[in-house]
């Protein structure tokens, strides 16, 4: 796993789109601009600390179509997805670790590390750009390489 970074459409959309969620008490957790078949989908995530409703996704849908319409970022044809990142998002940007030092994460990795596991449940207690640190619910620690990291997300216990 490496950490991701804003593409230059990624990155034009987040810059016209979080003024617009900060003025509707919401936050940008991520744009992902994607290929699916033949068709290209703009997929914006948004968040705010008592969870997203449907009226959340469409008060941000509607003028953030229209905003994109206007700057027209976007030379080809696609899809707008507004949606909530979800209990479990995936946290594949830099800001996304930052912003959840402390959250119980759930990894998985892609090989057995020394001590023959794959998956740790922990809170997220540090990383780098080599690395992340989980604290177990027994107190030990374990580090995992980002190399050796298949994702990281956050968890919910159901």
């Amino acid at each position: 796993m490496k950490l991701k970074k804003n593409g230059a459409t990624e990155q034009k959309v987040y810059e016209l789109a979080a003024p617009l969620a900060e003025s509707l008490g919401l936050v940008i957790w991520d744009v992902r601009f994607e290929k699916e078949g033949a068709s290209w989908y703009l997929r914006v995530f948004i968040d705010k600390d008592e969870g997203i409703s449907i009226d959340d996704c469409e008060a941000m849908s509607r003028p953030l179509s229209d905003l994109l319409d206007e700057a027209d970022p976007i030379d080809q044809q696609y899809f707008l997805e507004v949606g909530s990142a979800g209990l479990e998002r995936d946290l594949v940007r830099e800001s996304h670790f930052a912003a959840s030092i402390g959250a119980v994460v759930r990894m998985r990795l892609i090989r057995p590390d020394e001590t023959g596991q794959k998956e740790y449940v922990g809170a997220l207690e540090s990383f780098d750009k080599e690395q992340v640190r989980l604290v177990l619910e027994d107190d030990t620690t374990v580090t995992a390489p980002f190399a050796n990291i298949a994702h990281i997300k956050w968890h919910e216990d159901f």
